[in-house]
């Protein structure tokens, strides 16, 4: 018998194999950033360990540190994965607004609003990050960095857009309006949160055009 005829079976099963170990290790990854991210979102990062996370996760903690490698690692995956989802929906509700800056603006307040009145929430993931970690270059705070100046950034473009004067101040200052927003949630009750955001941007906008 030719030994080679079996060369392309084994090949075969050893991608297969190793597909399949992938597939695991990717799903396994995932459990321990959603358990994780849950956790941190509901008790702070501060609060909760390692421990905590495998136990809820199931899984061993030579599993989380395979993919995490510190916690400092998984308080940054759970902060970016935090951050695409938000900029995914800003993404879809912009493209639905694409011809006209001043309704993708008061879509925005819209969703944010919407964000606000969940009955679950418990501010912008970034901000309360940043706010347990006081070293100006922890990881987390680095990510919130960024995450706010992107903010401010694509607001200032819809400023620019709607043609106001100094479009960049008044993107600082409608960033300042949804960051203070995020932290003010329990000020507003549910119903006032949109109202609010859209009468607080629109404002911003009419005084920067006269």
């Amino acid at each position: 018998m030719d030994h080679r005829s079996h060369r392309p079976a084994a090949k075969a099963a050893a991608r297969q194999a190793a597909a399949s170990t992938t597939t695991e290790a990717q799903d396994v990854r995932a459990r321990i950033l959603e358990t994780a991210s849950n956790l941190f979102y509901a008790q702070g990062v501060r609060a909760v360990g390692v421990d905590l996370v495998v136990d809820r996760a199931g899984v061993a903690k030579t599993s989380l540190y395979r993919h995490f490698r510190t916690k400092d690692e998984l308080i940054v995956a759970f902060l970016e994965r935090e951050e695409a989802d938000f900029w995914s929906t800003w993404d879809e509700v912009a493209a639905k607004h694409a011809a006209n800056a001043a309704k993708e603006l008061d879509a925005h307040m819209r969703w944010i609003g919407e964000r606000l009145a969940r009955s679950n929430y418990r501010g912008c993931p970034q901000i309360n990050a940043a706010a347990e970690f006081p070293e100006p270059d922890h990881p987390s705070r680095l990510v919130a960095r960024a995450h706010m100046h992107e903010l401010r950034a694509r607001l200032a473009s819809i400023a620019q857009r709607i043609g106001v004067s100094r479009p960049d101040t008044v993107g600082a200052q409608l960033a300042v309006l949804v960051n203070g927003a995020f932290v003010s949630a329990e000020l507003l009750a549910p119903e006032e949160a949109v109202a609010v955001l859209l009468a607080s941007a629109r404002a911003l906008i009419e005084a920067a055009r006269k």
